[in-house]
């Protein structure tokens, strides 16, 4: 892994990256002084993101596993972009990430409208029923 210099004071080992630009920072003053100056986000032309997306392949694929094409198509539902904006969607995904037993965590979240409805809008567009598929 290459060493990572700090983008403000030149120090070796920056842990982190400015979320805009990706630049690399060492420390919260670093961070502040480097957003003093306004950076810009660092863009992949359509063609180098495509083929991010076709090269990147499952070390272990099942019969479950979700194709990475349809997890990139989640990023364009509006149902489910506008279920993520819930703050009590928030608290509850959480719970499950942190859950020592995700199962039984994502089964009481079950019981949540809000859940059932974002789960719902993740189930259109990876496995599409006859009446969601496009003509």
């Amino acid at each position: 892994m290459p060493i990572k210099t700090c983008c403000v004071c030149g120090k070796d080992g920056a842990s982190y990256k400015c979320p805009t630009c990706r630049a690399p920072y060492c420390s919260i003053g670093c961070c502040k002084e480097h957003k003093v100056q306004p950076c810009k986000p660092s863009v992949l032309s359509e063609r180098a993101k495509e083929s991010q997306i076709s090269e990147r392949k499952y070390e272990f694929p099942t019969e479950d596993t979700v194709p990475v094409e349809k997890l990139q198509q989640l990023r364009n539902s509006k149902e489910l972009i506008k279920c993520l904006e819930n703050p009590h969607l928030h608290d509850i995904m959480k719970a499950v990430v942190n859950s020592p037993d995700p199962t039984e965590m994502i089964a009481l979240a079950m019981k949540e409208p809000i859940f059932v409805e974002m789960a719902n809008a993740c189930l259109k567009v990876v496995e599409p029923s006859d009446d969601d598929r496009p003509y």
